[in-house]
This record gives C-alpha cells, structure tokens and sequence, in this order.
C-alpha cells in the first residue's frame, strides 16, 4: 500500500461517478421501457470520465498520474488476464462454428428421463456452461428448448428458466475459461485449478440440493424432440476441462482446445477450411474486446485510487464491519468483507465479471491482512458474484431467461432455487471455515 499518503474517502469518488452513471443510464432506459437496459451503455465507456475525475485529483503533475495509470493498465495480472479472455474466446467461438454446443446439449436431452425433466436440464446447463465458460451462451443455447418443454407440458415456465439460470450461474462458476473465474484468480493469485477444488467442494453440495428439489417438488415432463448428435463435437470441452483440472498451465488448455476443435472442424465438416478456422479464432477474440479494455481501464483507475489512499480507506471500513459481522474470528471477518464486497459491486453492476475486477485488488488486500488462503479469496469472489447476478432481475441472464420465455424477471429470480441454497451454504462455509484445504 501506498505509505506517504493517508487513507482518503475522497479517492473513492472516481469509482462512484463511475458506478452513478452506469447504473444510472441503466436506470433511466429501463424506466423508458428500453429492452436490456442496464447493457446499453458499455462499461468501458462509462468508466472514461471516471478516469478523468481522477486523474485531475491530487497535487502531482499530470505526467507522473498518467504514468501511475498506466502502470496499472499494464500490471502483469491485468496484461495474462487479457491474454487468457483472448484465447477464452478463441475456444469459445471455434467450438460452437464446429457445432460443439448443440452436440452438447443434445447429447444430455437424449438421455432424460420424462420425469427427470428439471433435474436434467438443470445438469445440461451446469455441464454446458462449464464447458463454454458462459452462462449467457448456455442460457441462449438451452433456454428456448426449456420453452418449448413449458408449452408441452405443465411445468411452470418460471420454474424452467429459473432452473436453466441456476445452471448456468453453477457452470459459469467453475469453468476454466470463465471470465469469471480467469477474473478471480488472477486477481487473488491463484491457480484455476486450486479454485476449482475449493469451489467444488462448496457449490457440489447446493446443486445436489437444487437436484433433489427439482426432483421432489418440480413437475415433470417430456421433450418431444432432440436433434442428432456427434460425440466428437463434444471432445474438446472435454479435453479443456480434463487439462484444466489437472492443473495444467492455462495457456496450453486453451492453446490446445482452439487446435483441437478446429481439427474436429476440419475432419467432420467439409467446407470448414483453416481461412475459415483462423476466422472463427479471431471473431472471438473481438468477442472480448469489451471485457478486455474494461479490464485494463479499470485496472489504471484501480491503480490511481491506491495511490490516492481510496483502497486503504475502504479496507480499513470494510474491515471495521466485517470484524462486528466475524465476531472476533480474523478469517471469518475477512471472508465476510469479501463476500459483502463483491456482492455489492455486482448489485450495482449488474455484472459478475466487472464486479470481480472492481473489487480483486481490494479483496487480495483483505485476505492478505485476515489470513484468508488465496483458493477461498478467489472462490468467494467467484461464488457470491454469481449468486448475486443470478437473483438480481436486472442482470442480463435473467432478462434473457425472462424474455425467452415470456415472463416477468421477477418470476425467473424467485424460482432459480440454486442461487438460494447456494448462499445459504457459502454462508455456513464461512462461519465454519470449511472446506479446508492442505496449505501450500
């Protein structure tokens, strides 16, 4: 931390700007009826005068400030998260041109049981998102066949498109080329796949929960009609996610998932050509062009508000709430202010990502003063942020689940029941401090 300027409250007013008026466009657009609203102003756009209030802030010259910023922007955690949403996206884009998602999907409709319908869906979007590293790709790839179940069946079309977002906040979760999670452990210095063993152990439970609810209290029903599959369009998921877990270097996973799915391509599609190969790779990556610039902005903001004293003047409040909320246990406290944190950036957001970057740097510098281990910092982050972007009905997952379907957000919230099991867990893991991990 920054030691010859004091904690400053004021430093922070760059980021509120920042937040007013993206929350506030968003705001007014949806009082106007505008569909999406809170997505119509990009946040790598909004941040700019943000940047510019705190650029003009303090007594040092304008050049050592830019040079500040700039060292933020090029912070070799911020410049290995771009190149990691890069190749994200490279696989992503690449693996559905070759027709990886409806395989998927698909495959898991083949082998549901009628009275199975929820409880299979809600693994279809889990698996599928794990596998994309998007919810919002999931829902769009699962939610109009949950529509078309809710118009041939009984089953409430407010319990299946909250069943699909529950899903799909779990996959999310714990996909290795999340955004999300890239987010998380780069920002807490983590490997992914000491994330994934620690968030596992804690969302495991509150799906298995979420299936025998589903399977219990939820109607069942039958899909009329699945599409042929192939298997081998579903390989490279399964080989990124296999690299993954077993702690391979990230880069080699993606690397290795975008040739393999264009030699999948190649072999079983014959007009699929490397011209076109080398297409799908680069629509990808300006498929991140948004996340990334956001990334790097908001890393030279981040930058300028710690030299400002505005991370040390937050730390030292969230600290002071988070130790009444501990009750004397140092980890807990910490956990909880992390957790409240990211939370609270994602309400205001609407976005699990940008919340994670907001508050990553202030997170680490919690874990770092409670002793909180880096897998349960970044797992937190991960976690809360997408319990709080799947029950909030302004969130995009939620506004496309609802308009998909014909139904009020509101009725696609209250019914994703895994998001509600999902906190109430995470919160016993932090009062407990379970699960524990072998220290490294």
């Amino acid at each position: 931390m920054n030691q010859h300027i004091p904690p400053r409250g004021s430093a922070l007013l760059p980021l509120l700007f920042f937040l007013v008026l993206f929350i506030g466009t968003g705001a007014y657009l949806s009082a106007q009826g505008v569909s999406m609203a809170f997505y119509q102003l990009s946040a790598a756009v909004a941040i700019l005068p943000a940047i510019a209030i705190a650029l003009a802030m303090g007594k040092d010259k304008l050049d050592s400030k830019i040079n500040i910023f700039l060292k933020g922007v090029g912070d070799i955690n911020i410049v290995t998260m771009c190149i990691i949403y890069l190749l994200a996206g490279g696989f992503a884009s690449v693996a559905k041109a070759i027709g990886g998602v409806d395989a998927t999907v698909n495959l898991g409709l083949t082998f549901i049981p009628p009275e199975l319908v929820l409880p299979g869906l809600f693994t279809i979007a889990a698996f599928v998102a794990t596998a994309m590293g998007t919810s919002m790709g999931t829902i769009a790839a699962i939610a109009p066949i949950a529509a078309g179940v809710a118009q041939q069946t009984d089953i409430s079309s407010a319990v299946l498109m909250g069943t699909i977002v529950g899903g799909a906040m779990f996959g999310d979760n714990l996909s290795m080329i999340s955004d999300t999670t890239i987010a998380a452990t780069r920002t807490q210095g983590c490997a992914m796949s000491d994330k994934f063993k620690m968030n596992i152990r804690i969302v495991l439970p509150a799906a298995i929960v979420t299936l025998i609810l589903l399977g219990l209290f939820g109607s069942s029903g039958g899909v009329t009609h699945v599409s042929d599959w192939q298997f081998i369009r579903v390989v490279p998921y399964l080989v990124i996610l296999g690299l993954a877990v077993a702690g391979v270097n990230v880069f080699v996973v993606l690397a290795s998932g975008i040739v393999l799915a264009g030699a999948v391509g190649l072999f079983i599609m014959p007009d699929y050509s490397l011209l076109t190969f080398s297409k799908d790779i680069f629509s990808g990556f300006t498929g991140m062009h948004e996340i990334l610039v956001l990334s790097m902005l908001v890393g030279g903001l981040g930058e300028l508000i710690r030299y400002n004293g505005g991370l040390q003047w937050l730390l030292e409040k969230i600290n002071a709430l988070a130790v009444k909320a501990g009750r004397g246990n140092k980890r807990r406290s910490g956990e909880f202010g992390i957790a409240a944190l990211v939370s609270l950036a994602d309400a205001c957001t609407a976005n699990n990502t940008v919340a994670i970057i907001l508050t990553g740097r202030l997170a680490k510098e919690i874990a770092n003063d409670t002793g909180v281990d880096p897998r349960r910092s970044a797992s937190l982050l991960d976690i809360f942020s997408c319990i709080v972007q799947g029950i909030t009905p302004y969130a995009a997952q939620v506004l496309l689940a609802g308009s998909i379907a014909g139904i009020s957000p509101v009725a696609v919230v209250t019914s994703n029941w895994y998001c509600f099991v999902l906190a109430a867990i995470s919160i016993v893991a932090i009062f407990t401090g379970w699960p524990q991990l072998k220290k490294k």
